[in-house]
């Protein structure tokens, strides 16, 4: 899927930020295949740490958090800035009542992660922060529909439907007004993992339900009409950087990897002007791609390749998501190619109250991936220097 004017634009283009940015250093950039800091060059390395504002944590507890991952070497970790609930309970950041979404800015919403921000920027470190989820996980893009078109409605209408969208951008300016001058944070991300549910039953060639992200098509939403020009003179006011968030997929003909069937076209979403950098993850077991060739090969191929879409569209490309047993091998491919950045998942912590959840994938610290990461962190920097 190349990703419409609409959904670039419904996170950005019709949000009106009270007064502009000023012109704040210590923000994050993004030039040519790299980021810099004050000039420069910023290193993008570190994990992802999902639980860490929803897990009803104290202060103290999201300040070890950020200790461990800054232990490693860690300069940046992605979050998530979205809960949907339609019932109160722990910490969330919207609350459904039917169709009508209110956000939650109290000390379980926004003023909690008011807290992660605090933690992230004591112990240096910089925040991607994810807007909403394709899947199910802290509510999502499903919830969205169900509760605004009803339940079982098909969650591709997230990226077309106008009352969807006008909620999704209330959402979105209730963030961005309420941080735009916050330098802790790097990049907004407008949707983890997006992207089209109904191609996995639709040959990708053929799909019909694809949004198409062309240059000078005009987004009409409720909040009013707007262009790509409109979006780039925007986003140019915030900073903010933003990214997508997708998976990385191709849309390459005569490809039969599933991990290329989900309506994402990867370089379509990267070519876009108001895109600032590309994300992708790698999970080779979980796409059924450990065979011919191995696991290990497959995603060293996975790697080069989104190297190369880096050099062409000559914007930095991260990958933000991985975890198995060939992370030593990953890692090298990542320093030795040129990609521009790395964050693994995930962090753990082990707190007085217990340790943090763990998926199978947690790194805590005193364990051989963590002092892994240690090496790999210097590495990276060092190639940047």
């Amino acid at each position: 899927m190349k990703l419409s004017t609409t959904f670039v634009g419904l996170a950005l283009a019709a949000v009106s930020i009270a007064g502009s940015a000023g012109q704040s250093t210590g923000f994050v950039k993004a030039k040519g295949q790299a980021f810099t800091l004050d000039g420069e060059p910023y290193t993008v390395f570190g994990s992802n740490s999902y639980w860490v504002g929803l897990m009803g944590y104290t202060t103290d507890e999201m300040n070890t958090a950020f200790q461990n991952i800054a232990a490693t070497g860690a300069t940046t970790v992605r979050t998530l800035g979205f809960n949907e609930v339609t019932t109160p309970s722990g910490d969330y950041y919207q609350l459904w009542n039917g169709s009508t979404p209110t956000i939650n800015y109290g000390a379980t919403g926004l003023q909690n992660f008011d807290n992660v921000i605090a933690a992230a920027k004591a112990n240096g470190i910089r925040l991607i922060i994810s807007l909403t989820n394709n899947w199910g996980d802290y509510g999502g893009m499903d919830v969205y529909v169900n509760q605004i078109l009803g339940t079982g409605q098909p969650h591709d209408y997230f990226y077309t439907d106008s009352k969807i969208i006008a909620a999704f951008q209330n959402y979105v300016k209730a963030w961005v007004e309420r941080y735009t001058d916050e330098q802790t944070i790097l990049a907004w991300e407008l949707g983890m993992y997006a992207c089209l549910i109904e191609a996995l039953v639709k040959d990708f060639s053929s799909f019909s339900f694809f949004v198409y992200a062309d240059p000078d098509i005009v987004s009409s939403v409720s909040s009013g009409t707007c262009t790509t020009k409109t979006i780039t003179k925007w986003i140019k006011t915030i900073n903010h950087l933003v990214a997508v968030g997708d998976e990385g997929w191709y849309n390459w003909p005569k490809n039969s990897d599933l991990s290329y069937k989900l309506g994402i076209d990867f370089e379509a979403n990267l070519a876009i002007d108001t895109i600032d950098f590309g994300t992708f993850h790698l999970y080779p077991y979980s796409w059924s791609e450990q065979n011919n060739p191995s696991a290990m090969d497959w995603g060293q191929e996975w790697i080069e390749n989104h190297r190369r879409s880096q050099a062409t569209y000559n914007k930095p490309v991260l990958m933000e998501e991985f975890g198995t047993a060939t992370y030593d091998n990953w890692y090298s491919t990542v320093i030795k190619s040129g990609l521009t950045g790395v964050l693994i998942w995930q962090a753990g912590s082990n707190f007085t109250s217990g340790p943090t959840p763990n998926d199978g994938y947690a790194i805590y610290p005193g364990t051989p991936i963590y002092s892994m990461e240690q090496s790999y962190a210097a590495q990276l920097k060092a190639r940047d220097t």
